[in-house]
């Protein structure tokens, strides 16, 4: 027996020495050494053309709303931008795809070179009815009251937009000529799914056999107090987009009196049908995107977080257990599902002959809509229960970390946002970045404003603003891009 405690604690001494080891093992995620380009900017004539733009309602409205797009909004959109940004509309290539959509194109000097795409969209969700006397300022007024442009679509996404129409304006003002073609697609539709705006224009650039070095949408940011264990900004780079699809659950019965119910009428089935999925979760994993972050952001921790990072293959399911713990952390790892729409009915003394639910899932990379299918009828088990697909779309291919398109987005990152550590991510909802992943595996979502935990709800949101410190800091990053770019 002495043996085997001498054995053991050798083991468990050794064990504990590897930890430390891999701990203190590797240099932190240092920030570049190049200094960033030196770039004259009026902040406050850039905020109030930022300002104008928000002012015109290019809303997108849900297509089972019935409202119709309107025109007249994106067409003032487009001269709006026209009439701000003279030098990009006389040096520049302009088309109008799909009618409101737009694609710019730079053209470079070396045609050998792939081009740069960078995306934005111009559509904006619409202002819940009733919400408007909780906005601090109007949300399409535009105001700018303490360094802060206020209005719906500040971050999602004309920050993109204005962003790069102010960087390509300033870049031409000093004479820059890019070796490498820019093309800049701003979407229409990216709230409706960016069916016509966003995949017309792929098309259009598939067509013309364009294989970008780089894709750059948003999703990722610069994270501020969102990571445990470091003190410092965390830049996350979106390599993939989880996929999403709704399904229905119907449950339909004779109905009758309410005075005479069966032993479970179809609301109860339906409802025990919610109960088991909801308590029947998705496997979990720390694997793909989100496991590349922990060992990328782990050097830059506090010592206990950096050993836990350093070594996941001794403490994986500790991190994993920790991160289910709460729903923001949970998605990150996992498949999800949200019942949204529960409908039965009609009176109170009538039972109902149809009950229906709607749940929507967000599909992690490693699972499938028809996995995610098998899994809801494997948890629900109940032949009574009908589940029906609705729209849906499969969870996107996985960018290469090790590729030239992003190490130029991470270089150009570490000169602009010398504090932050970056890192990988996975981006939970979609983007129309998608859409343009038949031209090229680099694509990336990165959207260079600053997000703390109060400012993270705000895209969709009651409130939605802007500093004008992060629009001067996006367009900054976008002017640095296209520079680097041509280097």
């Amino acid at each position: 027996m002495a043996r085997v405690g001498i054995a053991l604690l050798i083991g468990l001494v050794v064990l504990a020495g590897v930890v430390i080891v891999r701990a203190l093992d590797g240099p932190p995620n240092l920030p570049a050494e190049e200094p960033p380009l030196s770039i004259a900017l009026d902040a406050e004539a850039a905020a109030e053309r930022f300002a104008g733009g928000l002012r015109i309602r290019t809303i997108s409205n849900g297509r089972d709303t019935g409202i119709p797009l309107d025109e007249a909004a994106f067409v003032a959109f487009h001269d709006y931008l026209d009439v701000s940004y003279p030098r990009v509309h006389a040096s520049l290539g302009r088309e109008r795809v799909s009618g409101y959509s737009l694609l710019y194109t730079w053209a470079g000097s070396d045609p050998d070179l792939d081009p740069l795409l960078l995306l934005g969209h111009m559509d904006v969700v619409p202002v819940e009815p009733g919400t408007e006397p909780q906005w601090p300022e109007p949300p399409y007024a535009g105001n700018i009251r303490d360094g802060i442009v206020w209005g719906r679509g500040a971050i999602d996404n004309k920050a993109n937009v204005f962003g790069l129409m102010e960087a390509t304006e300033l870049l031409l003002a000093r004479g820059f000529e890019p070796r490498r073609t820019v093309i800049l697609a701003f979407g229409h539709d990216e709230e409706l799914g960016g069916g016509d705006g966003a995949v017309a224009m792929a098309a259009l650039l598939a067509s013309r056999g364009v294989h970008p070095v780089l894709v750059v949408d948003e999703g990722g940011g610069v994270a501020e107090g969102l990571f445990p264990g470091i003190d410092t900004a965390v830049a996350a780079i979106g390599v993939a987009e989880k996929g999403a699809v709704n399904l229905e659950l119907v449950v339909q019965s004779d109905g009758g009196h309410s005075s005479v119910p069966p032993a479970e009428t179809a609301v109860g089935v339906l409802a025990k049908a919610i109960v088991r999925l909801q308590t029947s979760p998705f496997a979990a994993g720390l694997d793909g995107p989100m496991r590349e972050m922990f060992e990328t952001v782990g050097p830059s921790m506090n010592f206990g977080y950096r050993a836990v990072a350093a070594n996941l293959w001794l403490f994986s399911p500790l991190v994993e257990r920790a991160l289910l713990a709460s729903p923001r952390t949970a998605a990150m790892i996992r498949t999800t599902a949200a019942p949204t729409i529960f409908q039965a009915g009609v009176k109170s003394n009538i039972l109902p002959t149809v009950a229906r639910a709607v749940v929507n899932f967000r599909i992690h990379p490693r699972d499938r809509i028809e996995s995610v299918v098998e899994h809801v009828r494997r948890a629900i088990d109940d032949p009574r229960v009908a589940v029906e697909v609705g729209g849906g779309r499969e969870p996107s291919s996985v960018s290469p970390t090790d590729s030239e398109g992003y190490r130029l987005l991470a270089r150009t990152i570490r000169q602009t946002q010398p504090d932050a550590v970056v890192t990988p991510f996975l981006i939970f909802a979609g983007t129309d970045a998608r859409h343009y992943r038949r031209l090229t595996s680099n694509v990336y979502g990165f959207q260079p404003v600053r997000l703390g935990p109060e400012t993270l709800q705000l895209a969709h949101g009651i409130g939605e603003h802007l500093s004008v410190e992060n629009l001067v800091g996006a367009t900054r990053f976008f002017a640095q891009l296209i520079w680097n770019a041509s280097l």
